[in-house]
């Protein structure tokens, strides 16, 4: 591929990228690329700024210097309007959720529609209840609000307000936190089959290494403000790199199943309790 085809595959594209707090430095030149179709796996030690760097690509943190593109076109070089085109094909779900709790589901669904379409009040009722099925929620969640939902309706819910207009690129910040094994489990599924049915390319901040494991194509690791390593789950296991050995060969690990393409043959003490 040469490198024309390569940057028309990339979604996301971070070049020495500096983020700060006064005095503290978050991220220290920062390269990143995403690419289109993928679902990119976001690792890092609590405090390493993996949110941060969510919030700085949707413009939600200023950055000090480098380059942010996404869809190929520079952020700091498009006008608002094309800045407000490319955000419409961007969808988040935030950790907590992030649901406003005065409204019902369905309506915290229609409020990117509402936002961003003219649509009538019975279409809008129409697609939001789509969304609301898409995720697995039933129908009688969607007249509820947050405090009636369990942690996973909320996970469901914010998904379903993440996909409400229809985006390309799909930002997930720890989406299975909170939620016990078997929940976090059918969450990874879901976001598995909705990403290979709706063609998405998906960034996702996680902890959980069994998300890791089970959805992600590739993964990028965040220490010391900088990605120290990418690549698929084989390229992670084998790294020397300390803070990697200690992630993915830690104390707290499982035995599991041969993963393909791993040099030796077997995936040991990978998966957290």
């Amino acid at each position: 591929m040469d490198e024309a085809q390569a940057d028309g595959a990339i979604v996301i594209k971070v070049r020495d990228l500096v983020v700060g707090f006064g005095p503290k430095l978050i991220m220290k030149g920062l390269n990143l690329d995403v690419m289109r179709g993928e679902v990119m796996g976001f690792v890092g030690g609590s405090g390493t700024g993996k949110s941060v760097l969510t919030r700085t690509i949707l413009g939600l943190i200023p950055k000090r210097s480098g380059q942010i593109s996404v869809f190929g076109s520079d952020l700091d070089q498009i006008s608002l309007k094309e800045r407000a085109e490319i955000e419409r094909r961007f969808g988040v779900m935030f950790q907590q959720g992030a649901l406003f709790s005065g409204l019902t589901v369905k309506q915290n669904v229609q409020m990117p529609m509402r936002e961003h379409l003219k649509l009538s009040p019975r279409l809008l009722d129409e697609l939001a209840m789509l969304k609301i099925e898409l995720v697995g929620l039933k129908p009688d969640a969607a007249d509820k609000y947050p405090s009636e939902l369990s942690g996973g309706m909320i996970k469901r819910a914010a998904l379903a307000r993440a996909l409400a207009l229809d985006p390309d690129l799909v930002f997930l910040d720890e989406p299975t936190s909170g939620l016990d094994p078997i929940g976090a489990a059918e969450f990874d599924e879901l976001i598995g089959t909705l990403q290979k049915t709706l063609g998405l390319t998906v960034f996702m901040v996680t902890h959980d290494l069994d998300s890791l494991y089970s959805i992600c194509d590739r993964i990028a690791a965040l220490a010391d403000g900088q990605v120290i390593a990418t690549g698929p789950l084989p390229v992670m296991l084998d790294s020397e790199h300390p803070w990697l050995r200690a992630y993915f060969h830690g104390k707290r690990s499982r035995q599991i199943e041969a993963y393909p393409g791993h040099g030796h043959g077997q995936i040991a003490d990978f998966a957290p309790s």
